[in-house]
């Protein structure tokens, strides 16, 4: 009798090619970031902004990601439509995003373009943060570090396109790379419409080929009484401030012990994000007018060199699960950082642009393992009816030390740096080497090298009624 419980309340296992369609709306999502990413900053100083006032306008992303993720991750724990509880948020965010990625391009002026960064950001959150939850809901634990990882392969494998697209267009297509001062090339607005497109169509593979658990079938794998649980049809009880200030109270230990790695890990990318064109285009291809064929190749290329990041970043993700089934996560993540941060700081002894890509392949280790190991750690310390709430929450500790780097980095590459964008890429690297040390503070509740699996549970339980 004790057997079969055991058995009625382990989530089954899925297939491989079950987690690759609940994966690959992720493809979708990453190839907008992977356009914002590559492409923001240039369209911004083609519409006339100043390197200081970057980061600031870069603020949208951080800021809506702070709003957006918690109170989407809060309602789809308490949604069941005949889409299933996630799903909904996938699609409207989708449709939202896509039209954002076409209209973004063709921006006339800065403000405009800088609005469709916050509705972009705001539709990729509603999007992206029930995609986290949803591993969670669908697998067990000894396969949630795989299904993040399938979800590391995605992003890597959009970012990859999304990243290099404007550079295929203008070298192998002839697409236009320069435009007339104030507008964005073709090969930028081309590339943006494409993002629209697989967004769109990757999102609504997962909606259409992936089932999700009710909220019953989800109380009865967590053994919960399911009398207490509430369809759709049923009358639920709104939440107060209280309760959502006692859940915050009440975060996991573990939880918080991440929110620091994740805090510097964060600032790091941000740095990187928002000042490589910059950096690049003036310190190694040594052009300083955006409008300039030169600086329009240095950026094509630093859209390559974050192509070539996710790539790593995609092939790493099959091998980082491996390598933590043999020692442990928080070591993969650990080293993963280090090697990263090294390498983005040694971004500023480059002198040629094809030596940037062997930085490239310790900076794709480690965001690899940034969107992978932090999440399966967190899976395991959280309760099971608050994943969507406490994963939004968790992306806090995202957004706030891109809120920092925003209000701080244009004020010390202006003043402490004197313009020199490069240092601010050195001031990441650090920041990501001192997150890899803090891993080592963290408590992985949940490690599967630790915890016995269902099969060895149901031995044990054999062996015992055999002994009785």
């Amino acid at each position: 009798m004790e057997l079969l419980r055991e058995r009625e309340m382990e989530k089954p296992r899925l297939s491989f090619w079950q987690i690759w369609n609940m994966s690959f709306g992720f493809m979708g999502i990453q190839f907008g970031f992977g356009l914002q990413n590559a492409n923001v900053s240039r369209i911004f100083e083609t519409l006339g902004a100043s390197i200081d006032q970057i980061p600031i306008l870069w603020i949208a992303a951080p800021l809506t990601g702070l709003l957006v993720q918690p109170i989407i991750g809060y309602f789809s724990d308490r949604t069941w439509t005949p889409l299933g509880r996630r799903r909904p948020y996938f699609l409207f965010g989708a449709i939202a995003s896509s039209l954002a990625l076409v209209v973004m391009p063709y921006s006339p002026y800065l403000w405009v373009a800088a609005g469709m960064l916050w509705i972009l950001d705001a539709s990729i959150n509603v999007s992206m943060e029930p995609f986290r939850a949803l591993v969670a809901d669908n697998l067990p634990s000894d396969q949630r570090t795989e299904g993040f990882a399938v979800q590391t392969f995605f992003i890597g494998v959009g970012s990859v396109i999304a990243s290099a697209m404007p550079y295929v267009l203008s070298n192998v297509f002839n697409v236009a790379n320069t435009a007339p001062v104030g507008e964005v090339p073709p090969s930028v607005k081309i590339s943006f419409i494409c993002g629209a497109v697989v967004f769109l169509g990757s999102i609504l593979w997962t909606v259409y080929r992936t089932k999700e658990y009710s909220p019953k079938e989800l109380a009865v794998f967590n053994g919960e009484d399911i009398s207490d649980v509430k369809m759709a049809s049923e009358p639920e009880e709104k939440a107060s401030m209280k309760e959502i200030l006692t859940d915050l109270r009440a975060m996991p230990k573990t939880m918080m012990q991440l929110a620091m790695v994740q805090f510097f890990s964060w600032f790091a990318l941000f740095a990187m994000w928002i000042y490589t064109t910059s950096a690049v285009t003036s310190q190694i291809f040594g052009a300083t007018d955006s409008s300039s064929a030169l600086y329009n190749e240095g950026a094509d290329w630093v859209g390559l060199c974050f192509a070539a990041y996710n790539g790593i970043s995609a092939l790493a993700a099959f091998a980082l699960p491996w390598l933590a089934r043999r020692t442990s996560r928080k070591f993969v993540h650990s080293l993963s950082l280090i090697i990263g941060g090294i390498s983005l700081a040694t971004v500023s002894l480059v002198e040629s642009p094809n030596m940037l890509m062997l930085n490239m392949v310790g900076i794709g280790l480690a965001w690899a393992s940034i969107l992978c190991m932090p999440y399966a750690i967190l899976a395991g310390a959280l309760p099971a009816k608050k994943m969507g709430f406490y994963m939004g929450v968790f992306n806090f500790f995202i957004v706030l030390p891109q809120i920092l780097a925003a209000g701080i980095l244009g004020f010390f590459t202006r003043w402490a740096f004197n313009g020199d964008t490069m240092m601010a890429i050195v001031l990441g690297g650090v920041s990501m080497v001192f997150a890899g040390m803090l891993v080592v503070f963290v408590k992985d509740e949940d490690e599967p090298n630790k915890i016995p699996s269902a099969t060895q549970r149901s031995s044990t339980l054999k062996s015992q009624v055999t002994t009785a």
